[in-house]
């Protein structure tokens, strides 16, 4: 019990001395407001260090001379520190302010007005624009500007980077000529001034200006380059169309650009080309008419989708809108690209590629979309989405050893059809009016897409003199006659078939519906819009898991031009 009080007690012993010294501290350190007691130099020019003593100026946040503030560059005590002229002052007294107050000199600074000047002899001869340079003087610190002047024209001020009384280095700015005066501006005391043009130093500022070869712009399609030759091209760094900023890649002696979408009109729109150079204070007109051209259709070029994904190595990419352009991963089926067709599942439809339920603005809101789907006997179809409710669960995200339900583009082998509808018909070359329109694709010749090219006949079930196509797939044994997929399965099973393309040009229309569907007693009516598949290669690879066998990995690549706007059929 004793040795616990006397614990105790030295514990309360201590706790009144630490209280005592915590008290002693807290006086010791009660805040104050600076207080000045001098400063030296009495009067400088500006860019001078003023040291100023007094007491309390540890914690000293800001300092002005006379009204104007001035940078506190070293703290050297409690009672010492230093602060720049700035090239505002002119005189007053020195305050300091910290978080307490303010304390003031009694005696005022007073600025004096050094006049600069540059030693002309250690100047270099001549710098590149945007080249740093060292410039050699006195008085430099009251410079306000350094103006690269050329004969006729306005100064340019240069970037300045350090400076001293004595040295200064600046970044060379943009002049308009080689040969540049360098004239100094500074404060008198009453207004900011220049020194004398006439005694000013020159030097040579070198100008890479770029150059141009010989050329003639053609008319171009928007999304497709220009390529220019020349010298010094990597220092154009704009190139406007019609006043629209092209995408641009240059190197010295290259440089190319990008017809930029802009707000063009469909057709030939005639506009100026320009490239713009040095920080845009300088053009050159390229070309004053250059013919932009806007395509009145869509065009996507080398697409390339797997059948299905059936293989490790897959890309699980077998969705395609031609509204887009874009390939859609498989795993944005149900969330991305259809999320109409999960939500209603089969209750939205009353048969293939009729809807039952799905309301108008629903269906539009859907992107037309197509794919290729494999089987044992096609070997590969292209394939609407709203043809058959047992084509999408045969699509996978994923694919290891057996096919598992929720490696299913749908999440299960969910019977589900697609939204849009749509149709194909496989061009022949001995049909006049199909060769017709296989030869517009052919030749690269395809510039339009609408009623005045393509007229459809509902009353005789035609576009532009071809049968309209009936629903259903489009099998590769009619596109691609000349792979016998069969045959080569039984040959060797296990093999890979890369590379194959089609003996003559596979070239397939595709017709997409609005949102009443398809007829099969006017498969003319109700289209909204058609398209041109042109499949150029065929990497066959081979799916085979027990008795399966078929090509649900192969890769299709395929070139599609699609109409841009709704039909009219007020046109017709």
């Amino acid at each position: 019990m004793r040795r616990l009080l006397l614990t105790i007690t030295g514990l309360a012993a201590l706790l009144a001395a630490t209280l005592s010294c915590e008290q002693v501290s807290i006086n010791e350190v009660q805040p104050h407001a600076p207080v000045v007691t001098g400063f030296t130099p009495a009067s400088a020019p500006a860019g001078a260090i003023v040291v100023v003593t007094g007491e309390y100026l540890n914690n000293v946040n800001a300092a002005r001379i006379g009204n104007v503030p001035v940078d506190i560059v070293e703290r050297v005590s409690n009672t010492r520190l230093s602060v720049r002229v700035g090239q505002d002052v002119t005189s007053g007294v020195i305050t300091l302010t910290n978080a307490v107050g303010s304390g003031s000199s009694e005696a005022s600074f007073s600025c004096t007005f050094a006049v600069p000047s540059l030693t002309a002899s250690l100047l270099p001869e001549q710098a590149d624009m945007g080249e740093e340079i060292l410039l050699s003087g006195t008085n430099l610190n009251s410079v306000r500007e350094v103006l690269f002047t050329a004969d006729g024209h306005e100064g340019h001020a240069a970037t300045v980077v350090s400076c001293t009384d004595d040295e200064m280095v600046i970044k060379v700015p943009y002049v308009e000529e080689a040969s540049a005066k360098i004239i100094l501006s500074y404060f008198d005391g009453s207004s900011v001034v220049k020194t004398p043009a006439a005694s000013a130093p020159a030097m040579t500022v070198v100008r890479y200006v770029p150059t141009f070869d010989d050329y003639t712009l053609v008319r171009t399609a928007v999304g497709m380059s220009v390529v220019l030759t020349g010298k010094n091209l990597q220092n154009v760094e704009k190139v406007l169309v019609g006043g629209f900023e092209a995408f641009i890649s240059a190197t010295p002696e290259r440089l190319s650009f990008t017809v930029p979408a802009g707000d063009f009109q469909d057709g030939t729109t005639t506009v100026p080309v320009e490239a713009i150079y040095f920080a845009g204070n300088e053009k050159k007109v390229l070309d004053p008419a250059f013919e932009v051209y806007v395509p009145f259709v869509k065009y996507w070029e080398n697409i390339s989708l797997v059948a299905q994904g059936r293989t490790a190595a897959s890309s699980y990419t077998s969705f395609f809108s031609p509204e887009t352009g874009r390939a859609y991963p498989n795993k944005e089926w149900a969330t991305v690209l259809d999320p109409v067709a999960m939500s209603y599942k089969m209750d939205m439809w009353a048969s293939a590629n009729v809807h039952k339920n799905v309301k108008a603005e629903e269906y539009s809101s859907v992107v037309p979309y197509f794919f290729f789907s494999a089987n044992s006997a096609g070997p590969l179809q292209i394939n609407s989405p709203a043809n058959s409710s047992s084509q999408i669960r045969n699509f996978f995200v994923s694919f290891e050893g057996t096919p598992a339900a929720d490696y299913r583009v749908p999440g299960g082998q969910i019977d589900i059809a697609g939204t849009p509808v749509l149709t194909f018909r496989y061009l022949s070359s001995a049909k006049e009016a199909e060769n017709a329109i296989r030869q517009m694709v052919i030749s690269g010749n395809m510039e339009k897409l609408d009623e005045e090219v393509f007229p459809i006949d509902v009353a005789n079930k035609k576009i532009a003199g071809v049968d309209a196509p009936t629903a259903g797939s489009v099998n590769s044994k009619t596109w691609l006659p000349d792979f016998d997929a069969e045959a080569a399965v039984k040959e060797n099973p296990l093999s890979d078939h890369p590379g194959v393309k089609p003996s003559e040009e596979a070239i397939i229309l595709v017709c997409y519906y609005g949102p009443e569907g398809y007829n099969a007693e006017s498969p003319a009516s109700n289209i909204r819009r058609i398209g041109l598949i042109q499949i150029t290669q065929v990497d066959w690879i081979q799916y085979v898991s027990g008795s399966t066998k078929n090509y649900g990995g192969s890769i299709i690549t395929f070139n599609c031009y699609w109409q841009k706007y709704d039909y009219d059929y007020t046109k017709l």
